[in-house]
């Protein structure tokens, strides 16, 4: 197997950290996911990307890859990745899950957001 120029095979205990929190219900519903899938490889990924009203939008999927300058956390078997580039935005931000009547999802309260719009999942 191959791997990409920007790719890294290297061990996530040696990779930085990051101050991103996962709620345990989220870990939960994650780790949920991941079984229902058959997949242990994966991790989830949160970035800001550009876009939206205000400038930038949250990302959340879940990812294989470890690429460079990637910081990772785990919590309790399930590893949270940020790129080098979204660290600073989401220094403090927190993961949590939502299920109720009016709303299904994961949910980032960040408060180094400098404000919101009518969409509800940008920030600047």
């Amino acid at each position: 197997m191959t791997t990409a120029a920007n790719e890294t095979t290297a061990d996530p205990t040696e990779l930085p950290s990051h101050e991103v929190k996962l709620s345990e219900v989220a870990a939960e519903k994650v780790r949920s996911l991941l079984e229902q899938e058959g997949r242990t490889d994966l991790r989830l990924r949160v970035a800001v990307q550009p876009g939206g009203c205000s400038g930038l939008i949250y990302q959340l999927y879940f990812d294989e890859r470890l690429l460079e300058g990637d910081a990772v956390k785990d919590y309790d078997g399930v590893e949270v990745v940020v790129d080098k580039m979204s660290v600073p935005y989401l220094d403090g931000a927190s993961i949590d899950f939502e299920d109720t009547i009016s709303k299904q999802g994961f949910t980032i309260d960040n408060p180094a957001a400098g404000g919101s719009c009518a969409c509800g999942d940008s920030f600047h």
